[in-house]
């Protein structure tokens, strides 16, 4: 419906990151319901340059923002009670580690979607797939690329725009989500 503490602060943050001109693009699960694949998250991810949040930190934080921890990335909206983990350009998925795949600068790649600045969606599946290949503790990644290719009927030709380090597990999750249950 759009009118959890969760979309709250989304749209808070949004029209914060936009007064500011503060290039980002949201990710995770929010960018997911955007694409067509409803799942349910109780916080919001948002892919900044260091910069833009540095700024965003100067201007916010001890009004209505409060980091995680001191010098964490990630802050804390007050108002609705909601994490807001923050994913930085150039930084790596998943394990962390330099790889052929990492978090774009959101002022190149940003799309506008009907909330805000998103994650184009073949760049969220590479991120996803990193993710999740490259960390045991982020399987679910990969199940969010499998039901975002069966709830938004992705293509299998999506895979070839894709990094070739990812490319393969993306056919391999379309190709099982073709499959259906049997009744």
């Amino acid at each position: 419906m759009g009118t959890a503490d969760v979309q709250r602060a989304l749209l808070r943050l949004t029209e914060t990151l936009e007064q500011m001109s503060i290039p980002y693009a949201i990710c995770g699960a929010m960018a997911l319901n955007e694409y067509g694949y409803q799942r349910m998250t109780a916080n919001v991810d948002v892919l900044l340059t260091p910069a833009g949040l540095e700024s965003f930190k100067t201007a916010w934080l001890g009004r209505g923002y409060v980091e995680k921890f001191p010098g964490s990335k990630g802050f804390h909206d007050t108002e609705h009670n909601v994490m807001i983990d923050v994913l930085l350009t150039g930084e790596y998925p998943g394990d962390g580690k330099p790889k052929a795949v990492s978090f774009p600068d959101p002022e190149a790649v940003a799309i506008r979607g009907e909330r805000g600045a998103l994650l184009p969606a073949h760049a969220l599946i590479e991120l996803k797939l990193a993710s999740g290949m490259t960390a045991n503790h982020r399987l679910k990644d990969l199940a969010d690329v499998q039901e975002l290719i069966k709830h938004a009927s992705l293509p299998r030709t999506l895979g070839e725009e894709l990094d070739p380090s990812v490319r393969e597990r993306y056919f391999e999750l379309w190709d099982a989500a073709q499959i259906t249950d049997p009744e």
